[in-house]
């Protein structure tokens, strides 16, 4: 498979191009390295060339650069994320085969989803010139893409194609919502130090090189690992002809894979809620409300609360299980996440104390100052406080129960089966 033909095919004359891809028999790890790498490459290293390098130019405030740091570890998550993204989609198209008189097969999904993206990818240039990344619009010429290659490589019918496409890119669109938001927690304040890997401890034995399972690049060693599992699950499943093992294998996989090789039951709303306190910051609980959703493999559950009194002070609480998505967030918590950032708005940091990662975001306008912190890298506890000082909402955040809370990180844990 040579990258620039298959690129230049695919989206040139993708109905005789997926005929071709039908046919071929690619390797998951050839296919991963030899034409996702360096496509998705491309986007990520343009996006931290054009925001850190070249600028962004305003006519209020002139030309201004994201910090080389911030762009690093945005360009990283991005890349890293194409990855995450193709494979997710992968399991989504497998499972919804079926439904649309398609036969499920994991290779021939893979290879969907990662074609499909080939556009993508390649407009991700244009991010070189902050000013062009508009133009990434055209992106969207992969929805065609998806539309002409499902029939063909899922053997679904023609006049299913529409149904089957539609279904498929609302899912996408919740995959990188649940992306984005995942990439802005890992991120943090929009920075990742130059340590993110730090503390890693590597040896050779042999011609293998050993790493520390407790370091960041071993967390995200073994998560690499959940996502090779999973898709030998579905493999194996999709051999043994049964329709209900391989639909139970998909959402297994989906839910071992974003809980990082397990599966992970958000805690019930009742338990979160005990650990909203009636006062907070001194001030008198308002209102208060809390909600369990998501779907099979990935429940989150949220509990909230409103402080506040006659003076105008008023702190907003926010307690989060990501439950099914634990993994990730488990991987962004385990990383030397930090970083610093003012403007003549305020200020933002991201550091890790006593092994939590907290930001904090302060107000030099009389709005309101944040404070969050992950907890048992799972949990996330995070307050907006008005008319109370950075100070004042750290301290609400730090005096509530975080020990017992961080004890429960092994809730509704079980292993992937």
């Amino acid at each position: 498979m040579n990258l620039i033909e298959r690129a230049k095919n695919i989206c040139l004359s993708p109905k005789t191009e997926w005929d071709v891809i039908s046919a071929e028999s690619t390797e998951t790890q050839a296919l991963m390295l030899g034409y996702v790498a360096p496509l998705a490459a491309i986007g990520a290293v343009a996006g931290f060339v054009g925001n850190s390098i070249i600028g962004h130019s305003n006519f209020l405030i002139g030309n201004y650069r994201m910090p080389i740091f911030a762009g690093l570890g945005i360009a990283v998550l991005t890349f890293v994320m194409a990855f995450v993204a193709v494979f997710v989609l992968s399991l989504i198209i497998n499972a919804l085969a079926p439904t649309f008189g398609g036969e499920k097969n994991s290779a021939q999904a893979l290879k969907v989803a990662v074609y499909s993206y080939t556009p993508a990818w390649i407009v991700g240039i244009f991010q070189l010139i902050p000013g062009l990344g508009i133009l990434t619009v055209l992106g969207l010429y992969a929805l065609y893409l998806l539309y002409l290659g499902l029939p063909k490589l899922m053997k679904s019918p023609e006049d299913k194609a529409v149904g089957y496409t539609a279904v498929v890119v609302i899912c996408g669109i919740v995959l990188a919502i649940v992306i984005g938001v995942l990439t802005t927690c890992i991120s943090g304040a929009g920075m990742l130090a130059s340590g993110a890997l730090g503390g890693i401890n590597s040896r050779s034995s042999g011609s293998n090189i050993v790493v520390d399972k407790d370091s960041p690049l071993g967390k995200l060693q073994d998560f690499g690992k959940s996502m090779e599992a999973a898709g030998k699950k579905m493999e194996t499943a999709e051999k043994s002809g049964d329709q209900a093992a391989q639909m139970a294998a998909a959402t297994g996989a989906l839910g071992a894979l974003l809980g990082g090789g397990k599966n992970v039951e958000a805690i019930g709303v009742d338990q979160l809620k005990t650990f909203i306190p009636d006062t907070l910051a001194g001030l008198a609980k308002k209102s208060s409300k809390a909600e369990k959703n998501g779907m099979a493999g990935l429940m989150v559950s949220k509990a909230e609360a409103t402080y506040g009194d006659d003076s105008g002070k008023s702190i907003e609480l926010e307690l989060s299980d990501t439950g099914g998505a634990s993994g990730l967030m488990g991987l962004a918590a385990s990383m030397n996440v930090q970083g610093e950032k003012e403007d003549e708005y305020g200020s933002e940091k991201t550091s890790k104390v006593n092994g939590r990662m907290i930001t904090e975001k302060v107000s030099k306008n009389g709005g309101s100052n944040e404070y969050s912190v992950v907890v048992g890298g799972r949990f996330v506890v995070s307050a907006k406080g008005r008319g109370l000082s950075i100070g004042d909402v750290r301290n609400a955040v730090t005096t509530m129960d975080l020990a017992k809370l961080e004890g429960m990180k092994d809730a509704g844990v079980t292993a992937a089966k």
